[in-house]
């Protein structure tokens, strides 16, 4: 049985080092990394996916078994996907279609653009936030609130430490943290930062009752900020507190925690893998995460509230920003392709 087994991963290799030199690969030049659509993917109220098919004219579709939605193509070389909600979803996603030979993905760009929750003490609704950083929010000990000792903070501990907010003294793991590549990433935000996001009367009205956090009563705007994968939905004042002491923990002294999401983190894991053998380049990632909803309460409420309350406009200025200034990064992409192929941008800076 030994050698079967061998043999098959022989001639599994052998097939894909094969397809790898196939002159027939779609050579692709960007991918669009959406999680979620909200019903039909197209025709309907818009996730973030549907805007990429409908407005990106990126409206070619192609099956994608493996995936959680069909694939979408354009003539131009940019492909997008969903990869579904969660941290299981996206890494499986994103896995399948690195090693779905069809494609070409060795010099592609990939903007991974979507919502996600944002620390009222950064943000204001509607921001967008490019990250230098991705940290994983699940792996750690967790010990049930009503048993956390009187001297913590909160039950969230690292792997391989002993209490909170202490760095590994023994076992841990290495997909905790990834960096990105910061000059493609000041890139694309020089790009964007003169974006007009829009703002609403919904949007105003919330961001009224954060009284004493003035990032969250402006305007909304674009920033750098880094961000937490998590495939557990969590807010609350004492969460937040750790979501920045653990960005912090792990991602160094500068880094700043200013989004939630429940992908990038196993999105990032799998790039990673895809990247050891070429199939990827990870200095080609960028993360825009738009605020659609805050990490934690205004004061007055408690954090069960800001659980389940209601997204201003049911988040679609949110979507809409995610859309509108990954745009503008991927029309710089794809027409200066000559140059951008070859020379990652803001790599002579």
């Amino acid at each position: 049985m030994t050698h079967n087994y061998l043999s098959a991963a022989v001639l599994v290799s052998a097939c894909l080092l094969g397809s790898a030199n196939a002159a027939d690969k779609i050579q692709v030049k960007a991918v669009v990394v959406s999680m979620f659509e909200s019903g039909e993917l197209t025709g309907d109220r818009a996730g973030e996916y549907q805007l990429w098919i409908e407005r990106g004219n990126i409206d070619k579709p192609l099956d994608f078994p493996l995936g959680q939605h069909p694939l979408h193509i354009n003539d131009a070389g940019v492909l997008a996907m969903c990869t579904g909600g969660g941290v299981p979803n996206a890494t499986a996603s994103i896995m399948a279609l690195g090693m779905d030979d069809r494609f070409d993905l060795s010099k592609a760009y990939w903007l991974i653009a979507g919502i996600g929750g944002g620390d009222p003490e950064d943000v204001s609704l509607g921001t967008g936030v490019w990250a230098k950083h991705v940290v994983d929010g699940d792996l750690l000990y967790e010990i049930d609130g009503r048993e956390i000792p009187k001297d913590w903070d909160y039950g969230l501990i690292p792997l391989g430490a002993y209490e909170p907010n202490q760095e590994a003294t023994g076992w841990t793991v290495d997909t905790i943290h990834f960096a990105l590549n910061e000059p493609l990433v000041d890139w694309a935000y020089n790009l964007t930062k003169d974006y007009s996001v829009k703002d609403t009367p919904a949007m105003k009205e919330f961001r009224a009752m954060y009284n004493g956090y003035p990032n969250a009563q402006k305007k909304p705007f674009v920033t750098i900020g880094d961000t937490i994968g998590s495939s557990t939905y969590w807010h609350g004042e004492l969460l937040n507190d750790w979501a920045n002491d653990w960005m912090r923990l792990h991602a160094g002294k500068e880094s700043a925690f200013m989004t939630t999401n429940m992908e990038d983190n196993g999105s990032l894991t799998a790039l990673h893998r895809l990247a050891r053998t070429g199939l990827i380049d990870p200095d080609r990632i960028l993360v825009l995460r738009t605020v659609s909803n805050y990490s934690m309460p205004p004061k007055g409420k408690t954090a069960a509230w800001s659980t389940t309350a209601d997204y201003p406009d049911d988040g679609l200025p949110a979507i809409t920003a995610a859309f509108e200034m990954g745009s503008i990064v991927l029309d710089e992409i794809v027409t200066h392709w000559d140059t951008h192929q070859k020379t990652i941008p803001g790599a002579n800076k």
